[in-house]
This record gives structure tokens, sequence and C-alpha cells, in this order.
């Protein structure tokens, strides 16, 4: 079953002076339900677009956006989104800032309650629910985000580069604890990172996206097996091989011409 799919995806913004800029242009894949896929590109290529054309904040201004079967025509109960930063509200609790999605949605008071302090504690917040966010590491703030995301029970959850503001050690724990939900619930995910390392030991497919405008020019399929141990993953052999062949479509390596002309006279 396809959870979420574009076809035909085009997005044009006015730009300077009357001028239009090309986001993306004539993309189109699905993900599949339970199937987490990475989308890595250059800056500017139009990934985050993709991202809030199916959470239905834009519409595309050519081609449509489908989540569960049903066109994508503005924000709709079955996606969540995580961003960079958590935006956890200061005035609110830390289980507070979980519930905050249930209420918006007029979810069951209770049985949102129940579904909250099991999430926070999945995620080794139990103690800390009655904390606020200033109280909290980033790891830890960053974790209560991805229990709001979860909170809501999402068909398909969006994630716009969700550990690019934690250190190197906490990444990898908030690594393993996205793959873990991720498997358990059997959840659709879209994610975005600049990542290699993180997009191949996290998913199981990687959409490689072009210079703006934005068009997939590459999809790797992941074979490695528990993509519900990231940590198993960063140890298997293959992992190098995708990650340099990611490289080789971003074009990013050695330039030995640059390099000479940088060495000392």
């Amino acid at each position: 079953m396809k959870r979420l799919e574009y076809r035909n995806v085009t997005m044009r913004f006015a730009g300077a002076k009357g001028a239009t800029v090309t986001a993306i242009e004539n993309v189109g894949f699905s993900v599949a339900d339970g199937e987490v896929i990475s989308l890595i590109g250059p800056s500017g290529c139009g990934k985050s677009t993709l991202l809030n054309i199916g959470s239905g904040l834009y519409a595309p201004t050519e081609g449509e956006a489908y989540v569960d079967g049903e066109r994508v025509e503005g924000p709709n109960e079955h996606v969540a989104f995580m961003l960079q930063k958590d935006l956890l509200l200061p005035w609110r609790t830390i289980e507070q800032n979980v519930l905050l999605g249930t209420e918006i949605r007029k979810l069951d008071p209770a049985a949102s309650r129940q579904k909250a302090r099991d999430l926070l504690q999945a995620f080794k917040l139990g103690e800390f629910s009655d904390r606020y966010p200033h109280q909290l590491s980033g790891g830890m703030r960053q974790r209560a985000a991805l229990a709001r995301t979860l909170a809501v029970d999402p068909s398909v959850l969006l994630l716009d580069e969700p550990f690019s503001a934690v250190d190197a050690q906490t990444r990898i724990m908030l690594q393993h604890d996205l793959a873990q939900t991720l498997v358990k619930a059997n959840k659709t995910a879209l994610l975005i990172t600049h990542d290699l390392l993180e997009a191949v030991i996290l998913s199981d497919r990687v959409l490689v996206m072009s210079k703006r405008p934005g068009r997939i020019i590459d999809e790797i399929v992941i074979d490695i097996p528990d993509r519900d141990h990231p940590l198993k993953r960063r140890r298997d052999p293959k992992v190098a091989g995708y990650i340099a062949r990611l490289m080789d479509q971003l074009d990013i390596g050695e330039h030995p011409a640059q390099d000479q002309a940088k060495e000392p006279a």
C-alpha cells in the first residue's frame, strides 16, 4: 500500500523582480506502508519543499501529492512533521508539550494522556514529564519532540533533518530511538538528511536529488538487514559502497586540480 505519493510534482516560486524560480520539477515517487525513505541532495534543491507539499502546507504548481490514497489539498491528520528544532513551548511541561497535537486534533484526553506517558517512558523521559523544556538537554528535547510527533498516531512521518542540531553521540542515540520506534509501530517516514551515513543506516531506500530545479536522479535500495538496529548497520561492509555511490552522485570527493592549487609554493 502506498502511504505517500508524489505524481509529477513541480513547484515554482516568485523570485526577485518578477522572475520565477523552479524549486522542483517533475518529481514522482511513492513511499510504501512501513517504509523509510531518505532524501538527499544539495542545499536548495527542494527537499523541504517536497515535505511541505506532502504535509499540505504548500500546493504544488503542477502535479499532485497523495496520502493514504487521498489527494493532499491542505493540512491533514494523516501526517505529522518533525523539524530541525524541537519547538517545544517553554510554558508547558514536557508531557503537556507531547499532548499539544492531540489537543489541537481534539482526540480523547484520557487515551492521549496514557499514550503520551507510554511514549515518554519508551524514550526514557518518564521521570521528566513534569519538567519544562529549559530543564532538559538538547537530546532529551528532541526525544520529546519525537514523542509529540508520534502521539497523534500519524500514517506518515515527515522528518526534516531532525537530529542536525545535536552532538554526534546524542545523534547516534536518537537514530537508534527513531529506528526502533518506526519498526515497532510500522510507521512510514520520509526523512531529509545531509548525513550520508544516517541516510544509509535508517532507510530502506535513498533518493538522490539534483541541483535546483530538483529532480530525482538516483534511487538506491539499501540491502542491509536490521533496519531497527542502526548500530549494527553501521558495521556492515556494504555501507562504504553505498556512501561512495552517494558521494559520486553529489559530486563530493577529491578534486586534484583544486587541491594542487592550494598547495604552498
